[in-house]
């Protein structure tokens, strides 16, 4: 009896990936190379803006009263690490659409820079490898969590802008006609 007529032997298929070049490329938040996603982009800088702002926060307690003194600067310290980053991660995210990192600069152009801002979130990066390297691993559970924070926050900004003054004129608009009465 041979080994290709035994009902127990190990197949002897070839097996390939489903889709070739469906390789995922390695994360480096601290490099310009590679690529993320649109929904890591967001995730990634809204992870950054939380701990500017919290050690924004903790500077003033940290530093005592020479806070005054000392607090700009500091604050300016803190802002270069994260302004890096944040560039890198906009070239990433370049990257990601297939294009070069200087894309980035056309974020300083007032009017373009807005519209190019819409494109970089609502656009779709490429699902194959591209010129940049293959394409960002899926996104897990904390990113997913973390780039839905700031839009919420966003909108609750925003209905809260709303809400509150129209709030405290009825407040006022009450007050008065109970006292009127």
């Amino acid at each position: 009896m041979t080994t290709s007529n035994n009902p127990y032997a190990a197949p002897n298929a070839a097996v390939a990936d489903a889709f070739p070049g469906s390789a995922v490329g390695a994360l480096n938040p601290w490099s310009a190379r590679g690529r993320i996603g649109r929904l890591r982009y967001v995730a990634w800088g809204t992870g950054a803006y939380l701990v500017l702002a919290v050690l924004m926060a903790l500077l003033p307690v940290l530093m005592g009263s020479s806070a005054r003194d000392v607090g700009p600067a500091m604050v300016a310290l803190l802002c270069i690490p994260m302004a890096v980053l944040w560039i890198f991660w906009a070239i990433q995210r370049a990257h990601d659409l297939d294009r070069s990192g200087w894309y980035v600069l056309l974020m300083f152009i007032p009017v373009l820079g807005m519209i190019w801002g819409f494109i970089w979130l609502f656009r779709r990066g490429t699902p194959e490898a591209n010129r940049y390297g293959p394409p960002p691993p899926p996104n897990s559970l904390g990113v997913k969590i973390l780039g839905t924070v700031m839009p919420v926050i966003f909108v609750v900004g925003i209905v809260a802008a709303i809400a509150l003054p129209a709030y405290s004129d009825y407040v006022k608009r009450a007050k008065a006609a109970q006292t009127s009465h």
